[in-house]
């Protein structure tokens, strides 16, 4: 290869050498750009894209790669509305909460290129990914947990085995997002999450894989059901509409509950634990999702899903509506989302839950915001249950021994709750998380006891790269009616706690 050298560049380069000039020169590139510059340019090409080396040398050069400080000049994807009220990391999202999408209308994806699809970039499947725009990523999420308690942290979740260590959750994601922001084509996209751990215990769907909870009774344990189980626990396919609107979003499978803070993933979390709030209520629905896109600051969800934590071909399954609508001020300060996450009023199978939450969310300034969220959820006739993974009565209520409470009472058994989340920016690589709580069960059904409970927990979320994040944290909790703890003989409980993400 040459180029054209232009005759005064050559003409002062001869000139300092003595020798004579000509009026036009071309020269091989291998002598207009020097040796040294050459290796300069091979050095800045980093390792994990050097397809001389094998696919396990790329995939740790990644992470190496990913250890070193972000670019601060690189440029934000476009986007399609307001600016992103806060910064990820260190928070887990960049965005106000949106349940069962991935992302808002007109916000691109947030997603870090992982070790796993920069080593996969040399290889024929890592470039036929990267032509479809389908991303492979995922998690390993251990953590340890010292408590006040000796036989089981529940309802603290999801560590509920006291004192050790745990392997909560390996998941492994494939999804291909639409694009949203453009709006002058319908775009597709669908999204697999295949989570192994012991949170399986709480994400599992009846009907999808649940015999290994519901048909594994374990006495001596502190939850039912094998230690470990694997749940595939989010499946859909979803269309982007464009024209309706300023955008609408179809989704159809298994997705999120709306339209909690909180989510079974470990990184979309502030804290290591959940709250007791988020703990009892809803983790997926299966049916049709549509999200609107109304303005910048209106978003509409409208939704039929087969009851909480059921599938559409269970015999537990019950046809529920959903219709949840998402507020932001043209400040971006403040955030309201009101949402009937389900409603069949029909009596209790599985999780048959009828529930109604309210979201506030307030930014005080980009390092420091809090989320507020309250609901009202009820089971009707919870007592006329007769599957065998249902109880008619709870383990305890004031008034009588452990074990001996009479039924719960026909009609509605309800259970209010209202959580706070105070979430403070350290500094790029830091998170200070802290959570009060309020939860009434007021006949036991959602935890087992008829008790009140209070909860408080502070945690840290220390970045170490993009790839880890260490999270150690400090809660303490109480049940003022009953000893709901330690398997009904305790009234309050302390556990520290740390985990570990590391993202491939």
């Amino acid at each position: 290869m040459s180029m054209k050298i232009h005759p005064l560049f050559v003409s002062l380069a001869l000139l300092c050498t003595g020798k004579a000039v000509a009026a036009d020169v071309t020269v091989p590139l291998s002598v207009a750009m020097p040796a040294m510059l050459q290796e300069s340019a091979a050095a800045a090409q980093p390792v994990s894209a050097d397809c001389s080396n094998g696919f396990f040398s790329r995939f740790v050069a990644a992470y190496r790669e990913d250890a070193q400080p972000a670019d601060p000049n690189a440029l934000a994807p476009a986007r399609r509305g307001m600016e992103s009220p806060f910064s990820s990391p260190p928070f887990p999202s960049a965005e106000w909460q949106l349940g069962g999408v991935d992302y808002p209308v007109g916000v691109p994806s947030e997603n870090a290129q992982y070790p796993l699809e920069k080593a996969l970039a040399c290889t024929h499947v890592g470039h036929w990914m990267q032509d479809h725009r389908i991303e492979l990523y995922g998690w390993i999420n251990p953590s340890l947990n010292a408590s006040t308690s000796r036989f089981s942290n529940y309802p603290l979740s999801y560590d509920a085995r006291p004192n050790r260590g745990e392997f909560n959750q390996f998941l492994f994601r494939l999804q291909r997002l639409p694009d949203t922001v453009q709006t002058d084509h319908i775009d597709w996209g669908f999204h697999l999450d295949d989570l192994y751990g012991y949170d399986y215990h709480f994400t599992t769907m009846k009907g999808v894989t649940s015999d290994q909870l519901l048909n594994h009774p374990r006495p001596k344990s502190a939850l039912n059901g094998k230690i470990y189980g694997n749940d595939p626990m989010i499946a859909y396919v979803d269309l982007y509409v464009p024209w309706v609107a300023q955008g609408m979003v179809v989704l159809l499978g298994r997705y999120l509950s709306l339209p909690d803070i909180e989510a079974q993933f470990s990184p979309n979390n502030y804290l290591l634990t959940h709250s007791l709030l988020y703990t009892v209520d809803a983790y997926t629905d299966m049916g049709i999702l549509t999200t609107t896109k109304l303005n910048d600051q209106w978003i509409l969800q409208l939704g039929v899903h087969g009851g909480d934590d059921t599938a559409l071909w269970d015999s537990n399954s019950r046809l529920s509506a959903q219709v949840c609508l998402r507020w932001v001020s043209k400040s971006n300060n403040d955030m309201l989302y009101p949402c009937v996450e389900s409603y069949n009023n029909a009596s209790q199978t599985y999780n048959n839950l009828q529930e109604f939450v309210l979201t506030w969310g307030h930014r005080f300034s980009p390092r420091v915001h809090t989320l507020t969220e309250a609901y009202h959820i009820y089971v009707r006739n919870q007592a006329l249950a007769t599957d065998p993974w249902q109880s008619q009565a709870p383990t305890g209520r004031p008034g009588y021994p452990l074990g001996q409470a009479p039924n719960f009472p026909l009609g509605r058994n309800s259970t209010d709750a209202i959580v706070n989340y105070v979430n403070i920016q350290l500094d790029s690589k830091n998170m200070l998380s802290i959570r009060n709580e309020f939860f009434n069960d007021h006949v036991g059904q959602r935890t087992g006891f008829a008790t009140r409970y209070s909860e408080h927990t502070i945690g840290l979320t220390h970045w170490v790269s993009q790839d880890l994040e260490i999270r150690p944290e400090l809660r303490y909790e109480k049940a003022y009616d009953f000893p709901a703890y330690d398997a009904g003989h305790k009234s309050h409980q302390t556990t520290a706690l740390l985990d570990a993400i590391l993202h491939f």
